[in-house]
């Protein structure tokens, strides 16, 4: 059986990634999470699944796997950038570390896995706030970023090409735009010392907020590459197959989408009484508007017939609407820090 080692597999993308690699009957998965920002419910019941609780950030934890790997996913990170910023000593041993010591510990003992590498398009992204231009998989950076999680990102992209260049390790690097979609659960996990933990990303804080006619705050200045998490999960497993050895890939969907009309969409399809409260752009963020060139995965024929963001986002707040007490349990276990 083909075995896959998914570090950070309870997360949002890191349970649809299990699920799709479970398509194959040949499949078993090892889980590793410490579920900082994910919840054990989003771990699949399957047999194939073994789950390892532990910081992918020490050998101690690796080391629990004792059978041979074809490929071992890294998604783990400290989940996002407002909280990076809050915590930039947490961001490095849940970022970077964790990387550097994925890529040792398959140097030492897994060194014919291969190991693909979950790296962030806002690394990358233009400082704009002006008509972006699609970015490419350039391999270049300025020494200015935003975030702690976005230095974490984009250094572990070059712990991956040097282990791949250096000692031989087959590496591939893809870079996520703004995913969403089910299982992405406001307050998951523990505390992180903002109320990002809660509010964590735009999505699902747009949905929770006009479903129970809460005002909402959004920017007529920024923009975003929205992808559906089904559709990054197909390319993701397709591309850890035929991606090459220490390339780059965007996964978007190549079109821009400004905060402000997702909110319009969200507000529409809830039939929300939900006011819209017009904010200024969040202080640290130079990358206000941007989006993904994706030729390069066309050309590799993966992230074909996306799913619409409308239909996305109709398939989010019915799956949000089902899992209501899930949500709402998880945000109040956060109540005694606001």
């Amino acid at each position: 059986m083909k075995h896959s080692v998914v570090i950070g597999g309870a997360g949002f993308v890191g349970s649809w990634v299990v699920d799709e690699i479970l398509k194959d009957p040949n499949a078993r998965v090892t889980i590793v999470d410490n579920l900082i920002s994910s919840e054990r419910s989003n771990i699949s019941s399957d047999s194939r699944v073994t789950f390892i609780q532990g910081s992918a950030a020490e050998f101690s934890t690796l080391n629990k796997i004792e059978i041979s790997i074809d490929f071992i996913y890294q998604f783990a990170c400290y989940h996002g950038n407002q909280n990076s910023i809050s915590s930039p000593m947490d961001d490095l041993e849940n970022g970077m570390k964790t990387t550097v010591v994925i890529l040792e510990w398959m140097r030492i003992n897994h060194r014919n896995a291969r190991l693909i590498y979950a790296s962030a398009g806002c690394a990358l992204a233009t400082k704009t706030w002006d008509t972006p231009y699609p970015t490419p998989e350039i391999e270049m950076t300025s020494l200015l970023h935003d975030t702690p999680y976005a230095i974490s990102k984009i250094t572990g992209e070059m712990y991956c090409i040097l282990f791949g260049n250096i000692y031989g390790l087959d590496v591939i690097r893809l870079r996520f735009q703004n995913v969403f979609g089910p299982r992405e659960i406001l307050g998951a996990g523990t505390w992180r010392g903002t109320s990002e933990t809660i509010w964590r990303n735009v999505t699902p804080t747009l949905i929770w907020k006009c479903l129970n006619n809460l005002p909402i705050e959004v920017t007529t200045k920024a923009s975003r590459d929205f992808l559906y998490v089904e559709d990054l999960v197909e390319s993701i497993v397709q591309l850890s197959i035929k991606g090459k050895r220490t390339e780059v890939y965007n996964l978007g969907s190549g079109k821009e989408t400004f905060i402000i009309d997702l909110a319009r969409l969200i507000l529409t399809q809830t039939e929300s009484k939900s006011s819209i409260n017009i904010s200024e752009p969040r202080q640290w963020d130079n990358s206000g508007r941007r989006v993904a060139n994706i030729q390069k995965s066309l050309d590799n024929k993966v992230l074909n017939n996306l799913t619409s963001l409308s239909e996305g986002i109709a398939k989010t707040i019915n799956w949000t609407k089902k899992n209501k007490d899930l949500i709402e349990y998880n945000i109040c276990k956060h109540d005694k820090y606001i």
